[in-house]
């Protein structure tokens, strides 16, 4: 059994067909990447699993339990959490009290103190910050707080839209050496992502989609060498 998995899922935003009857899995312990231009429906495809946009027909499975028309804060405490494009940090609270936000849905106060010194173990330039308002951070570390606060919540697959960007080439080789860390330790990731090079490169499969529909799917290393993906997303002619 698939630890996520989305049958035949159609979202509209209106009349508009977003998605258009995608099925995807992720196993336990994968990072499992989505790339496609703009457009394509990416990050629908987060909101729809994180209830944000349900689906009008087509079923989300977390773990074999139908999660489709749960509510957004249901399926956090179910374990499911998302870093959102373009973080959304909330830019004046301070680094602490953005990642404690994280914790909402948690009631062991000893269990979500070892997760701020597991986040600050992670990120140590977070905890020499964490008196800092969110909003006085670099791009960088701003996106390593989302993903903090996100882990505050102890997921058991993390949804990731869109880690690079805006960020510095070196920045984003730190952010997906993080990414790479966390999967080593444990967590199942969702990557959505336009770098399409670096995604490839850390995921274990990934789904090519194109206006809402699936239209390639295979490992890492094989959507590398795919000729259709590398001039389509690799920039090869």
């Amino acid at each position: 059994m698939s630890l996520l998995e989305l049958r035949d899922i159609h979202t509209y935003y209106g009349n508009i067909h977003a998605l258009r009857g995608i099925s995807i899995t992720v196993e336990q312990g994968e990072i499992v990447t989505l790339i496609g231009g703009n457009g394509a429906g990416k990050s629908t495809t987060l909101n729809t699993i994180c209830g944000i946009t349900p689906a009008r027909h087509g079923t989300v499975l977390l773990d074999g339990q139908d999660i489709t028309h749960a509510r957004p804060h249901e399926i956090v405490k179910l374990g499911v959490t998302q870093v959102p494009e373009g973080r959304r940090i909330f830019s004046r609270l301070t680094v602490h009290e953005n990642l404690d936000l994280g914790a909402y849905t948690r009631r062991d106060k000893a269990a979500v103190a070892r997760s701020f010194e597991m986040v600050y173990e992670i990120f140590p330039r977070l905890k020499e910050r964490q008196h800092q308002a969110g909003g006085t951070l670099s791009g960088g570390e701003q996106q390593m707080l989302a993903i903090g606060r996100a882990l505050m919540a102890e997921p058991r697959i993390m949804l990731l839209d869109e880690p690079s960007m805006g960020l510095a080439p070196i920045l984003v080789q730190e952010i997906f050496s993080i990414i790479e860390r966390l999967n080593q330790q444990g967590t199942t990731i969702l990557l959505v992502e336009q770098n399409a090079q670096i995604a490839l490169s850390v995921c274990h499969r990934g789904y090519v989609l194109q206006t809402g529909e699936i239209v390639l799917a295979g490992t890492g290393k094989e959507l590398l060498a795919n000729e259709m993906v590398r001039k389509a997303y690799l920039g090869e002619n």
